[in-house]
Parts: structure tokens; C-alpha cells; sequence
């Protein structure tokens, strides 16, 4: 049998091959080493100051690139990082042949998680300059990764009431049966006595510390992670992951890792989002988790139209004809008209809830109503209360029903990039371990990763690796045709022009120096 034969591993070259020629020239490994050559990662809050003694620091750019490349090849362990950087001739060329250890690599993404955002912020910017991003259509969701912190190392005051509970009662049980042992069997319980009260002494430390937080529930592992809803009634010890997605070309324009449900999140959300696209022209879209009356009411007050989906009502009458929807409100008169056709109005006080304030409507008729068993479940009288922030909700209904088209859109644009990390990269948890903002590096590499792959895929590694080296090359001409003249500059000035240079481009133009 003829089979395909391989080299002899052991014949020597008479013309070697180079490691640049090992990888070839529209490798996407290429495209992160000159997306990386293109930062000011000094500006960006990357370390770069070393003291001369001892060893030298390996050049923060080099372990960025190192990140980059195991993110878009699901590698995110730096054991396994430190592993490629030794066997994977496309890290050997990255790397240019270095091979920092787990540690370095680790603290590198632990230590940097404010750069690592600008970091992202530049993809956006890329994309920007290939009008990539519409700034017509935003959609924002969050989504629950798990934290470096099992449930069994969540504690709230009624877990830890439980298993001081059952000490207690382990403890009387065992000295009960102390009274009736002797010898060896005595020592064992005694054991066991002793092992429980310092189980205890754990738990009523465990309970200061939750007194003293003000928090609902604490972290033993992962001290800001917390126990939130997945679906339904399941839970995890995870952070949620605000992200907002332009429709244009479903490319992520920001994130924000919280360890809070998403019902105040809205507005951040999308006074960042004017800030990145900088306009305030363009519709917001969301679930219904979103759905709170003063973020709603934030949004429209910044000019943003909102679709936000509308939950289910709390509380149903026991007919659905009589349900709070079907009152109508007449806003000359403030009064609501019930579907019986009688008027309740209000004393004009408002009430004072937790965030906000209501005024409540009644009216005396309910009584002697015909069909007041289908109305309410109150002895008394049906009460409506109508919230100071009712006009936005009305108004973000209204944007519902006209445009049913716009919110149909959302999950196309939001859940395409959490579907290709989660299911596709496998990318469901945080990988480190105490604190939020260390989990933002996490967050933020990931997000970097998949912004690169979308330009990718768009515009193909070859255009886009053609930009980054004519963006390189015009960056050093104008130093180089600058550097004559700069001599008499402080250089804090020169830095800044630099940077002017470099980051205040055109949306077409490739670093112009006319902005000098």
C-alpha cells in the first residue's frame, strides 16, 4: 500500500525555513499583532514603567497579544497559554519565540481591567472608521456568567439560620448522649462536640459579616458575586453581563459586568451608547426585565425612543375584562373611567413608594357595583394607583404597537453575540476568581475577541490586515517626518499630539496629519 510520505524529521534543510514563512500572510494571527502595534497602550493604563535592576518586564503589548489570540481560539487558561506559547508555531511568531510563565500571564489580565475596556473601545472604533456601526437601532440584555464561587459559598441569613439550627440540635443530642458514654466512646462524641461549636463559631462569623455588609446575602469565594435568577426559578452564583449591541452589523459597542438583576441598568446603558455613537437619534430596544417606569423615563428625558417589552400585570382581576389595562385614564379630568363606565378620581396626594410616588384612585360606587366580584378581590373598594412616571410608560407602549417590526429585532441583535460566546466558545463562566473589576478583564478580553471576529468575517482578514499596516506605516512616517521639529517640545505635549494623531481620524482616512 502507497501511502502520502512525510519529511524525515531528522534530514537537515540546505535552505531553512524562517518562522515567517511558516505562517501565512492572511493568517488572523497577523491581524492581532498589528491591531496590537496599533495601540498606545501607555495611554491606555498598561503598565510600562519598570525599574533597570533586575530582570526586565516582558512588553505588555506582547502578553495582549498573547490574550487575543487564545480568546478567539477558546483558550482562556493561562496554563494552557503558557503551554501554546512553547508548542503552537502561530503563538511562537505572535510571541516572537517568548514563552512567559502562568503566573506573569494570569497576573497580566488580573491586574489591567480598565485598559482591557479601552482596549475594547478601539475594536469600536475600527469599526466605526468602516461605517460598521449604524448608531440607528441599539439593543441592550444582560446575561448570567457563572462566578469562581459554588452555592454551597453563598450565604444569606436565613441559610445561616438553618445550619445553626441544626448544630444546636446536633450539640444537645450528642450531650445528651455524653451522659451515657464511657471510654473510647465518650473521647468520639466529645470530638464531634468540639467540631460542631467550631462549625459555629464559622457561621456566627459568617453572620457579622453579612450584618456588617448591609447585603442580602455574601461570597465566600467570589466576595461581589451573587446568587441571581437564570430562568424561571433557577439560580447561580454568577454576575450578569450588561452589554449593547448596535443592529447595523450586530457588533458590541459596551459592556458593564454587575452582580444586579437588570432592572436599573437601562439608563447607563444608553447614556454610554449616545456617548459611543454620539447621537442621541437612534431607538432602544429591550425585554421586559428592563421594564421600570423611571428608567424609561430617563431614556425618553435623553431623546431616546424606547421599545421595551411589557410584562405581565402582577396582580389580574378576577375577570381579565376589569384588569388595570382596561381602566381609561382622562388626563384632563385625572380621573380613570372603569369598564363598568363609572369615574374614580383622587384626592391628589401622592404616595410615597420605594423609588418613586403613586396617586390612588377610587370611588364610592364599588359597593353597590353589580359586577364587583369580577372586578376585585377587596371587601371594599377597587384601588387604582397610577405612577408619576406613567406617561413613559404609555408613550414606550405606543412605540410597541406602532412599530411591532423594530422590537421583532431583538434577539436577532442582542442574543447573537451571547449565543456565539456562550454556545459556540463555550465562554458560560468568569475565569477569574475575587472582584468584579477582575472579572470585567475577563469580560472585556471576551468582548474584544468577538468584536475582532465579526470585523473579520465582515470585511475579511486581508482588508482589514491591509488598514491596520498602512495605519502602522503612516503613524511612523509622521513621527519620523516630525521628529526633527519636536526637539524644543515638553514631552507630555508631544504625547498628546501623538495621540491626537493617532486616535482623531476621519471616518474614512487613515490617520491624517492635517489634524496637526
Amino acid at each position: 500500500m502507497i501511502y502520502i510520505q512525510g519529511l524525515d524529521r531528522k534530514q537537515t534543510s540546505i535552505f531553512p525555513i524562517s518562522m515567517d514563512m511558516a505562517i501565512d500572510s492572511d493568517n488572523e494571527v497577523r491581524l492581532i499583532d498589528f491591531f496590537v502595534d496599533c495601540l498606545d497602550i501607555q495611554q491606555m493604563g498598561f503598565s510600562v514603567d519598570h525599574g533597570e535592576n533586575g530582570r526586565p518586564a516582558y512588553n505588555p503589548k506582547d502578553l495582549l497579544k498573547l490574550y487575543l489570540y487564545g480568546y478567539m481560539n477558546s483558550i482562556r487558561s493561562s496554563r494552557k497559554l503558557e503551554k501554546e506559547s512553547n508548542r503552537n508555531i502561530e503563538v511562537m511568531w505572535l510571541m516572537k519565540g517568548l514563552s512567559p510563565d502562568h503566573n506573569t500571564i494570569s497576573n497580566f489580565r488580573r491586574d489591567n481591567p480598565k485598559a482591557i475596556k479601552k482596549v475594547f473601545r478601539s475594536t469600536v472604533n475600527l469599526a466605526k472608521n468602516f461605517d460598521l456601526i449604524g448608531g440607528k437601532l441599539i439593543a441592550g440584555d444582560g446575561t448570567k456568567l457563572r462566578a469562581q464561587n459554588s452555592k454551597k459559598n453563598n450565604y444569606n441569613q436565613k441559610k445561616i439560620d438553618r445550619h445553626i439550627k441544626y448544630i444546636d440540635d446536633k450539640l444537645e443530642e450528642y450531650t445528651q448522649a455524653l451522659s451515657d458514654a464511657d471510654g473510647d466512646k465518650a473521647q468520639e462524641i466529645r470530638n464531634k462536640i468540639s467540631k460542631h461549636k467550631e462549625q459555629k463559631v464559622n457561621y456566627k462569623s459568617l453572620e457579622t459579616q453579612l450584618k456588617e455588609s448591609g447585603e442580602k446575602q455574601i461570597s465566600t469565594s467570589d466576595p461581589d458575586s451573587k446568587q441571581l435568577i437564570i430562568r424561571g426559578v433557577i439560580t447561580e452564583v454568577c454576575y450578569n453581563v450588561q452589554s449593547t449591541v448596535d443592529a447595523a452589523n450586530n457588533l458590541l459597542i459596551n459592556y458593564e459586568v454587575t452582580n444586579e438583576n437588570d432592572k436599573r441598568a437601562m439608563t447607563s446603558m444608553v447614556e454610554n451608547a449616545i456617548a459611543i455613537v454620539e447621537n442621541n437619534e437612534f431607538d432602544a430596544v429591550f425585554d421586559k426585565g428592563y421594564h421600570t417606569a423611571q428608567q424609561i423615563h430617563n431614556c425618553h428625558e435623553l431623546g431616546i425612543e424606547t421599545h421595551v417589552a411589557i410584562p405581565s400585570p402582577a396582580s389580574n382581576a378576577p375577570n381579565k375584562k376589569y384588569n388595570v389595562s382596561e381602566f381609561v385614564y382622562n388626563t384632563k379630568d385625572d380621573t380613570y373611567c372603569c369598564p363598568a363606565g363609572e369615574i374614580l378620581s383622587t384626592n391628589g396626594n401622592w404616595y410615597e413608594k420605594k423609588s418613586y410616588r403613586v396617586k390612588q384612585y377610587k370611588t364610592n360606587k364599588c359597593k353597590a357595583c353589580p359586577v364587583k366580584d369580577q372586578c376585585t378581590r377587596s371587601k371594599s373598594k377597587r384601588l387604582i394607583e397610577r405612577h408619576e412616571f406613567a406617561q413613559a410608560l404609555k408613550r414606550n407602549k405606543e412605540s410597541l404597537i406602532n412599530n411591532p417590526e423594530i422590537y421583532k429585532q431583538r434577539q436577532a441583535i442582542v442574543e447573537h453575540p451571547f449565543g456565539t460566546m456562550k454556545r459556540q466558545w463555550g465562554f458560560d463562566h468568569i475565569m477569574t476568581k475575587r472582584t468584579k473589576e477582575r472579572a470585567s478583564s475577563d469580560v472585556g478580553l471576551i468582548f474584544i475577541s468577538y468584536n475582532l471576529r465579526r470585523l473579520i468575517n465582515i470585511i475579511g482578514i486581508s482588508n482589514l490586515g491591509t488598514y491596520l499596516k498602512e495605519a502602522l506605516l503612516n503613524l511612523f512616517t509622521c513621527f519620523s517626518a516630525l521628529r526633527l521639529k519636536i526637539s524644543d517640545l515638553k514631552p507630555s505635549y508631544f504625547l498628546e499630539i501623538m495621540h491626537n494623531l493617532f486616535y482623531h481620524q476621519s471616518l474614512k482616512g487613515l490617520y491624517l496629519v492635517k489634524n496637526l
